[in-house]
């Protein structure tokens, strides 16, 4: 915490706040502060640049670890330290916001329902709005995908453009199924929720190595980003067609460059978005058996009540985490976090289970 920023929290939480200053990019010299009674709470960004040394110093510390990011490679790099978190008594729990916690609790719910005929799940990640109607049944557009997020979050997906990503999936010459390689937008998802059908890009997040951590009988799992409404498609098409070229150095420095100039980088989101996350457990035939959607308020207050409500927990007296890197349902059970100022919003859980002929 910086001086600037000790006044304000200190009124807030009416509490006398320690500042400690320290090399974020030092691994040795945040091993140095972190014990083992700490909670980290890491929001720096960008995480592929910056969050790798909080990260490993939590688990060398043996800390219990959140963070906010959203970023595929450094969700990978996170669970790398599994072994060394868990010999030292850690919980490493990386993408504790709205990337990527409801999509792991609406897959796990999903799954769960539709029991041991499962085999595949595959969760969507939508926007909405409030005061239109059902939310559950507004269809975002691409406009939605630029008023209701901030600039930051715009240059992060442009960025995701241009890193490696990957899914989980049992390959068609058989074998165990296993975490692969897979471009940003590689495939479509189609989800059909309260009479709309919705279409997502396929991207990394960490429920392609929670779920089957918690799942283990699962043969693939598919993350999809349906921002953008009827555009999905065109916006999917242009990331398939752009993968080849940007794994040329020059071309990916180029667009990384160009995602922080963004117009509208200094606007702020519409204040009555809203998230719904919808995950469909299948069987192996790809019918689907279960539907779980989740509503919950925009996906920042979102992340910032998931980290308050994942920090208290974990701080609690009696709590116990496992240690390892994990995922969220790994990390604090199936359990959807009660409606309360400081916890997330998660609302009317809706579930529909049909059975295959």
């Amino acid at each position: 915490m910086t001086d600037i920023w000790r006044p304000l929290v200190t009124e807030r939480l009416r509490a006398d706040l320690d500042v400690i200053e320290a090399d974020v990019t030092s691994t040795a010299a945040l091993t140095r502060i972190f014990d083992r009674t700490d909670v980290v709470v890491s929001t720096v960004g960008p995480f592929a640049q910056l969050g790798l040394p909080t990260v490993t110093a939590a688990a060398q510390a043996g800390a219990h670890y959140l963070d906010s990011t959203g970023e595929p490679p450094f969700i990978r790099q996170a669970f790398t330290l599994d072994a060394v978190a868990a010999t030292r008594g850690a919980s490493i729990v990386p993408a504790f916001g709205y990337d990527y916690v409801p999509g792991n609790l609406a897959g796990a719910l999903a799954l769960t329902e539709a029991g041991e005929r499962a085999r595949r799940v595959e969760i969507g990640y939508f926007l909405t709005r409030s005061g239109h109607g059902d939310e559950r049944r507004y269809r975002s557009t691409l406009r939605d995908a630029y008023t209701l997020t901030t600039g930051g979050t715009r240059a992060s997906l442009v960025g995701a453009a241009v890193e490696d990503a990957f899914a989980y999936r049992r390959p068609r010459t058989g074998g165990p199924a296993h975490l692969a390689d897979e471009h940003t937008g590689a495939r479509l998802l189609s989800f059909r929720y309260a009479g709309i059908t919705r279409r997502a890009l396929t991207v990394g997040g960490s429920e392609h190595l929670g779920l089957p951590e918690v799942l283990p009988h699962l043969d693939s799992v598919g993350v999809g980003l349906g921002w953008f409404g009827r555009a999905t498609g065109l916006v999917q098409t242009t990331t398939h067609l752009a993968a080849p070229l940007l794994h040329t150095s020059a071309v990916r420095s180029s667009v990384t460059k160009l995602s922080h100039r963004l117009p509208g980088s200094t606007r702020e989101p519409d204040a009555n978005g809203r998230a719904l996350v919808i995950a469909v457990a299948r069987d192996a035939a790809g019918h689907a058996l279960a539907t779980t959607a989740l509503t919950g308020p925009d996906p920042y207050e979102m992340t910032g009540s998931l980290l308050a409500w994942g920090a208290s927990h974990a701080a609690a007296p009696g709590t116990t985490l496992t240690p390892g890197a994990h995922g969220p349902v790994a990390a604090f059970g199936l359990q959807t976090p009660p409606s309360a100022p400081h916890r997330p919003d998660f609302a009317r859980p809706s579930r529909r289970r049909r059975r295959s002929s």
